[in-house]
């Protein structure tokens, strides 16, 4: 049964990412694995596959499907998302760039190297390219 929204309820406006809104923090990999099951169940949904033919499709079975739509992506690596995402037919274009920090990793005193900010992976995923 809905329940129903009262006068004290807060509304407050998503940060666009749902995970740091809830205060998780995704590491960049658990993010990157995040976006790549995004895409792949846009494609599900866009073509009307069902689960089983996705599994099929991608050599696996319904049960590994179902884990993705569902977001349990524990078991699943990089790879193998973004090869599931090409044999679904969308293509992966991978863009490298320099971080703002352009200090570079020299010794300091007592051998202690200087250690550059870490990069970020970010996902430009076009709707139309999911669908």
């Amino acid at each position: 049964m809905p329940t129903k929204r009262s006068d004290s309820d807060k509304i407050v406006e998503s940060s666009g990412n749902v995970f740091r809104d809830l205060g998780i923090e995704l590491t960049a990999d658990e993010a990157f694995k995040v976006e790549i099951a995004r895409a792949i169940t846009r494609v599900i949904a866009a073509r009307d596959y069902t689960q089983k033919d996705v599994a099929v499709i991608l050599g696996t079975d319904q049960a590994k499907v179902s884990n993705i739509v569902r977001g349990r992506l524990e078991t699943f690596s990089m790879e193998r998302l973004i090869r599931y995402l090409l044999a679904l037919g969308i293509n992966v274009d991978v863009h490298l760039s320099q971080t703002k920090d352009r200090r570079k990793v020299l010794p300091l005193a007592k051998g202690q190297p200087v250690r550059p900010d870490e990069g970020r992976m970010k996902v430009h995923a076009s709707a139309a390219a999911c669908g």
